[in-house]
């Protein structure tokens, strides 16, 4: 919050000077009249000017930035907030010892707080969105230097095993930072699955398909199915009308009969019980 105290000919002069000083709006603004001045005779003798005290309403950040505080007292670390806005990003930044505990596993700890301080900023849905970084110990950057080297070395199993591979679950700024990184790549491309928080980014061959549940399809490549069942009972018979010496001409195979039978006569022979009474 800040403060400034104007004089005026009038109190509404005083407030202009206030507003302008502060570059704020009267509605943004609590205003104190410390003195509404006098005119005094013919407005010359013992004129007076009036005198106003303007301090900014406690902001969204501002209060974001309380709460974090009072988080952070709560958890009994010793720590300092500064903010820094810029158009519509809030930048907020946690300096301390022991930054290990609100950094988390991974970053979880710290991606909750962030989240909590976002829909304290973003309140009031009748103001421009603004998103909110939280970050300690510069840990924002090196993570997602990992994420890009993870990326790329899962881009390359990809490329060379030719399946999709599945990240570990990440939240929405992580995811993407994978697709960022990989956007541009000719081999791969990325999509996400599953729902939050388990939500996943998907490394997966240039122009593969999701394919039914979990599988791919790419190239006309499909999952194979199970085998199907081999009926014996399929196996031709004997027709009613002719010479049985045509019948199971198709099931005569030279190479694989020729060490039990010569020619196709002797198989003939070799079967005459199936045919009895058929001729």
């Amino acid at each position: 919050m800040k403060t400034v105290e104007m004089s005026g000919k009038t109190v509404e002069e005083a407030i202009d000077k206030a507003l302008a000083s502060l570059n704020e709006e009267k509605d943004n603004v609590i205003i104190e009249v410390i003195d509404e001045g006098a005119k005094g005779l013919f407005n010359l003798i013992g004129s007076k000017p009036a005198k106003v005290k303007v301090t900014t309403k406690p902001s969204h950040v501002d209060e974001a930035k309380k709460f974090l505080v009072d988080v952070l007292d709560n958890m009994k670390v010793d720590a300092d907030v500064t903010v820094k806005e810029e158009n519509d990003l809030v930048a907020m930044n946690i300096t301390g010892p022991k930054m290990g505990l609100i950094i988390g596993y991974r970053g979880e700890t710290l991606d909750s707080l962030q989240y909590l301080v976002s829909l304290i900023v973003n309140k009031d849905h009748n103001k421009p969105y603004k998103r909110v970084v939280l970050d300690t110990e510069n840990y924002r950057q090196k993570r997602e230097e990992t994420l890009k080297r993870v990326a790329e070395k899962a881009a390359y199993k990809v490329k060379m095993s030719k399946r999709p591979y599945k990240l570990e679950p990440m939240n929405p700024y992580e995811r993407r930072i994978i697709h960022s990184n990989l956007q541009d790549s000719e081999t791969v491309t990325t999509y996400s699955v599953g729902s939050e928080p388990y939500r996943k980014v998907v490394i997966a061959p240039k122009n593969a398909k999701p394919y039914g549940k979990g599988g791919y399809k790419k190239d006309g490549y499909k999952k194979r199915g199970p085998k199907p069942h081999r009926n014996h009972s399929d196996k031709p018979v004997a027709e009613k009308t002719g010479s049985y010496t045509t019948t199971y001409k198709a099931d005569f195979k030279p190479q694989q009969h020729k060490a039990e039978y010569k020619n196709f006569e002797d198989y003939l022979a070799g079967h005459s019980d199936e045919f009895k009474g058929e001729e």
